[in-house]
């Protein structure tokens, strides 16, 4: 687990890192907000692109190759290109180049999360690697601002592609194929020697007999018109709304909507990323619970947790322009942040409820869903702030800040309730 969880911690440092960084050198050139924002919303384009074939790749040749690949290529990247906002075509291609490699992970992760994990197992086990992402976003949160600060912001690229290399070389020398049927962990999860579809008849040799068995082609079209996939898909899309015009957005609304300078916040602009790790595991134990000792079964465990961390992220989000301290929008975006998180045990974990065989393709489409928000969410925000400020003259009043966060703070609430009404814990994909 701790491989898995480690490689989401350190993407989410490139994620914050780069916002960080290109928000200071931006600032530093005067770019425009509408421009900023274009420019950080280019990630998810690439990111978007690779969702379906990253889980059709996982499948295919496995989940170890398809990360390593990944690393390689983005931290690469992120050592080569220079950070200069003025150099607009080359930090776009980089973008789409780091988007394209990262979208490869959470598929790949999932794939190998539903062939070693057994049922009562699954909330916690995608909590935990799940929660790297917060705990990468609450130390670049921490460290990156005063990196910026001392040695510039390119010094954010070298530092991450560091990591990446590091990650890379681990995973390489110590990481194994996931299990076949033999193994114990893999029996649990059901589907054993067949965890990896192939075409339409294909025989594979069991490694324990010489019994044959049959797999069938991926059912593109039944995933694709299942309700149960599309609540899965809507909720993405709002979580995703939401963390990333937060994650992206939220160094500059601490230093333009608050006039607090980030290398003086201290641990304070940590927080909001470090709640989410704390309630994405909380999420996960109390999910597994509910479901081991049948206090709830799998459907009603899923739909209570999404609607309660839904709608306690909704009333934070949409109060969070109303504080105009330091201490208030930590704290607002921390529980907003933080419920989010609890909502993963909800709709992230249904992938493998719904269709463990298939949850890498599942988890794709339900993550090219959740990137589209990104793509949305990041530029309109930008476009938003850059009316405001020419209505306000700047970007201190929280009017200026409003409806960037009613906006996720609504879909939230209507993300819930198609929770609520079409999505169900039960296998539908055998």
């Amino acid at each position: 687990m701790t491989p898995r969880f480690s490689s989401t911690c350190v993407c989410y440092i490139e994620r914050v890192g780069f916002s960080i960084a290109y928000t200071v050198a931006a600032d530093a050139a005067g770019i425009n907000q509408s421009s900023k924002g274009t420019i950080l919303s280019t990630f998810y384009y690439g990111y978007a692109c690779s969702q379906v074939p990253g889980g059709w790749a996982a499948q295919k040749i496995g989940g170890r190759r398809v990360l390593l690949l990944s690393f390689v290529i983005w931290s690469s990247t992120c050592f080569l290109v220079p950070l200069d906002p003025n150099r607009v075509t080359i930090l776009v291609i980089a973008r789409l180049l780091v988007g394209v490699a990262q979208g490869f992970i959470f598929p790949s992760i999932h794939t190998v999360l539903a062939q070693w994990v057994p049922p009562h197992e699954r909330s916690r086990s995608v909590s935990l690697t799940t929660s790297g992402m917060y705990l990468g976003a609450a130390m670049g949160m921490l460290v990156l601002p005063s990196l910026v600060k001392f040695r510039g912001p390119q010094s954010v690229f070298l530092a991450e592609a560091a990591l990446g290399v590091m990650w890379s070389f681990l995973w390489y020398k110590y990481a194994t194929d996931p299990p076949r049927s033999e193994h114990q962990k893999a029996t649990g999860t059901s589907f054993g020697d067949s965890s990896l579809p192939t075409k339409a008849g294909q025989k594979i040799k069991m490694e324990n007999g010489p019994a044959t068995i049959r797999t069938s082609k991926i059912p593109w079209k039944r995933i694709l018109v299942c309700g149960p996939v599309w609540a899965i898909v809507v909720n993405n899309f709002t979580f995703h709304y939401a963390l990333y015009v937060l994650m992206n957005w939220l160094p500059t609304y601490f230093e333009l909507g608050l006039q607090l300078s980030l290398q003086e916040m201290g641990f304070a602009k940590m927080l909001p990323y470090f709640n989410m790790f704390i309630f994405s595991n909380i999420g996960g134990v109390v999910a597994d619970h509910l479901i081991t000792k049948r206090i709830m079964s799998v459907t009603k465990t899923r739909k209570f947790l999404n609607t309660v961390g839904f709608i306690f992220s909704s009333l934070a989000l949409m109060a969070l322009p109303i504080f105009r301290t330091s201490g208030g929008a930590v704290f607002c975006s921390s529980v907003a942040l933080g419920f989010l998180a609890l909502g993963r045990a909800g709709f992230a974990v249904n992938h493998m409820d719904i269709a463990p065989k298939y949850a890498g393709i599942v988890m794709g489409v339900s993550n090219t869903a959740g990137t589209l928000a990104g793509i949305i969410g990041v530029d309109m925000t930008g476009k938003l702030l850059e009316s405001a400020q020419a209505e306000y003259s700047d970007l201190s009043s929280p009017e200026s800040w409003r409806a960037v966060f009613f906006i996720p703070g609504l879909l939230c609430v209507f993300s819930s309730f198609i929770f609520l009404l079409f999505s169900t814990g039960e296998r539908i994909f055998d």
